[in-house]
């Protein structure tokens, strides 16, 4: 590897920080939970499910950070510019319910976790984790991008060295998870466990916050010449947008609004 190409995976390894925030729609509280219920109910019926899941999303992140790339505004600033009012309160009002819904699902899987590893109260294990969450937010609301996304990729960390702790333990049947690939149900129940599934997979705070790397990293510098002044007006309908954006739930259903 010569030193060209050293020098670029430096510049490139400060972008990965947006992508292992987005990577927590993946292994929230939500997520797990519903994972869970379903392997604990169904055994290995509902794979598929989680393997159709996990597609969608990665579908649909890469549309929605393709839009961040193209135009240089976040989604939601895109819906507040572009759109008439009418349609940007139902955005909002659609967003700030998803937005609760999306909190709900997180306080009370980490008040769940808390009290099966600790036996903390649900009540103060909402507590808890409200209050971290609070905080994880003042952390990245300074101005403090790299210290927010080196705390969550510490908690990736843990949350994959347990994983693969779990494999170890109890190691998954290869012709189980083979025989889950095949779509089917077992009854109603089975059908909102895999909507549950699904809803704790493809989540709006995955896509919402899919921004150009400009917003909050320092984006890799190139060593061709600056392109020339334009003569014409810029289009400001594209113009890179100059507010600091946030992966908060709250924010960007404000940022709609």
């Amino acid at each position: 590897m010569t030193s060209t190409d050293t020098a670029q995976h430096h510049k490139l390894i400060p972008l990965l920080g947006p992508a292992f925030v987005a990577a927590v729609a993946y292994v929230d509280p939500g997520n797990v939970a519903a994972n869970i219920t379903a392997g604990a109910r169904y055994g290995y019926l509902l794979v598929w499910v989680l393997v159709a899941s996990n597609i969608f999303a990665m579908v649909i992140q890469y549309l929605s950070a393709k839009l961040g790339l193209v135009t240089g505004r976040s989604l939601p600033a895109l819906l507040g510019d572009r759109m008439p009012k009418p349609g940007r309160i139902a955005f909002w009002i659609q967003a700030e319910i998803v937005a609760a819904a999306t909190d709900l699902a997180e306080v009370i899987g980490g008040a769940l976790a808390l009290h099966l590893l600790f036996g903390i109260s649900l009540l103060w294990g909402g507590v808890i984790i409200g209050a971290v969450s609070m905080a994880l937010l003042v952390v990245q609301g300074e101005g403090k991008q790299r210290q927010f996304e080196t705390i969550i990729v510490g908690l990736l960390v843990i949350i994959t060295l347990g994983f693969l702790a779990g494999l170890f333990v109890a190691p998954p049947s290869p012709s189980g998870m083979l025989g889950g690939l095949l779509p089917r149900f077992q009854g109603t129940d089975s059908g909102l466990v895999a909507a549950s599934m699904l809803g704790a997979t493809v989540m709006p705070h995955a896509v919402y916050p899919c921004i150009p790397p400009s917003s909050t990293t320092t984006r890799p510098t190139s060593s061709a010449p600056p392109p020339a002044t334009p003569t014409t007006p810029p289009d400001t309908s594209r113009a890179c947008c100059a507010r600091p954006a946030s992966t908060s739930t709250g924010h960007w259903a404000s940022r709609v609004w």
